[in-house]
């Protein structure tokens, strides 16, 4: 591979990161445009669009995305995917976001990889390698600051924000896990828009869309669209094409630009004002998911050996 092919690969990755950190900020910035948004309103309306056009695209690619209904645990699968991972990365999120803000809600997020660790320390008796263990105490120090400022017998942040960050967290780590067999047979169009769909219409037994009645105007219209749009599909797969560039390892680290992007586009456009506890926590967790993702090889065996007792 050339160096040439290399830099594309990082480039690709950093944008979807970027893109996705902007897309918080743009629901945040509709949250207050318009008081009637809910969160599960949003979730809905931008799975369900996002997971027809990458359907679409998928039909339109020869991937065939039907197949992926033809075998009980394929269709199982991505159900479990759309529900326990789909869900709570993306509506507790944007609940996050309602009730706090984009940066402090990405950052939560952020410790997604974390939560995997933990499940195949608690469930797989796996332990930790020590750049793990050290991660973890970081990332724990981290959230500390940005949820007690400080003061360990207070909360600076109201505990929904604190609540459905971590869940969303939890999202980022079913995310990962669930999908991960299906992606190397179907691909990432399918799979995506699946998992997408299928979510956005079972939340429809919570609060059909039909039932909602909402007026936006064309300044709402648009970042509606940039959600959908900018913040979905397109990093969606700039992201999984990244990876035929470059390792998973080096994406990982990279992802570190989607609390980066939500942290400055809040600051600049929504004048959203963060306390030194706040950045420094913040980069605490940054550096300690970049910490994790340096020994992700390890991880990426367990998951490997995970995927073929799945598929024996």
């Amino acid at each position: 591979m050339t160096q040439g092919h290399h830099l594309r690969g990082i480039m690709l990755a950093s944008v979807a990161c970027m893109l996705w950190g902007i897309s918080g900020v743009a629901a945040s910035s509709l949250f207050a445009m318009n008081p009637d948004v809910s969160p599960l309103w949003l979730t809905q309306v931008r799975m369900i669009i996002a997971g027809i056009i990458l359907l679409i695209m998928a039909q339109g690619v020869g991937a065939q995305p039907l197949q992926l209904w033809q075998n009980k645990y394929t269709a199982t699968r991505i159900v479990s995917y759309a529900l326990l991972g789909m869900v709570p990365v993306q509506l507790c999120y944007f609940e996050a976001v309602k009730y706090g803000n984009a940066p402090v809600a990405t950052i939560i997020q952020f410790l997604g990889p974390f939560i995997i660790s933990l499940y195949y320390l608690v469930f797989k008796r796996t332990k930790p390698t020590r750049s793990e263990a050290i991660g973890m105490v970081v990332a724990f120090v981290g959230t500390l600051l940005i949820v007690t400022h400080g003061h360990l017998n207070s909360l600076a942040i109201s505990p929904a924000v604190l609540i459905w960050g971590l869940l969303s967290a939890v999202g980022v780590a079913t995310n990962t896990l669930i999908p991960r067999p299906l992606l190397t047979k179907f691909g990432s169009l399918s799979v995506t828009g699946w998992g997408l769909l299928v979510a956005g219409v079972c939340l429809n037994v919570v609060k059909p869309l039909w039932q909602v009645h909402l007026t936006l105007d064309w300044a709402q219209i648009s970042m509606l669209g940039i959600i959908i749009i900018f913040g979905t599909v397109i990093p969606f797969q700039m992201f999984a094409h990244s990876l035929g560039y470059i390792l998973p390892t080096e994406a990982s680290l990279l992802d570190a630009f989607e609390p980066l992007a939500a942290t400055v586009f809040s600051v600049l456009f929504l004048s959203v004002q963060l306390t030194g506890f706040d950045l420094f926590g913040g980069a605490l967790i940054i550096f300690a998911v970049m910490i994790l993702s340096l020994d992700a090889q390890t991880l990426a065996v367990l998951l490997h050996r995970r995927h073929s007792r799945n598929t024996d």
